[in-house]
């Protein structure tokens, strides 16, 4: 038999399930390190997927708590608009994918993880990123920690704000 190690999927094991929205919760925290908050926008912001499909796997959420894009207002959708534009700059420039998949999953039909709050996700891709593992094991390699891509992209964005 063998063994897959993998400790940090223990706090998501034990952790109770949050009452309240993780994603409201997240925006009103100043701890945005802990929460992997990458960046913050007038109407969303940026914040890595704890449990990612992929290394780099980031999601944009608006801070309004709406279950669909219908109710968000022009302002909202642009500011979406430009995360997401954000997202792939410093995906490219820290990680060099060579695809990407965006979207979101509205309701739990669609396989919406947190139904209840738009987001969209950004999930960097390359050319032989899947392998056996995901389909025999049902398991997903990631490679490089969490705060270790966190400060990796979150230099990216400083480094794109000097720039202008």
């Amino acid at each position: 038999m063998k063994r897959l190690w993998a400790p940090w999927r223990m706090e998501y094991i034990k952790k109770p399930r949050e009452k309240r929205c993780l994603f409201c919760r997240v925006a009103e925290e100043d701890k945005d390190r802990d929460n992997l908050v990458l960046y913050r926008s007038h109407h969303s912001y940026i914040i890595m997927n704890r449990y990612p499909y992929n290394n780099g796997h980031l999601m944009v959420v608006p801070y309004r708590h709406t279950p669909t894009p219908e109710e968000l207002d022009v302002e909202e959708e642009l500011d979406i608009a430009e995360l997401v534009k954000l997202s792939l700059r410093i995906l490219r420039k820290t990680m060099y994918p060579q695809g990407f998949n965006i979207g979101a999953n509205i309701g739990r039909a669609a396989g919406a993880g947190i139904e209840e709050h738009y987001h969209i996700h950004i999930v960097p891709r390359w050319i032989g990123d899947t392998n056996f593992m995901p389909i025999l094991a049902d398991t997903k390699v990631i490679v490089e920690s969490l705060y270790d891509t966190y400060d990796k992209l979150k230099a990216a964005l400083e480094e794109l704000d000097s720039e202008g």
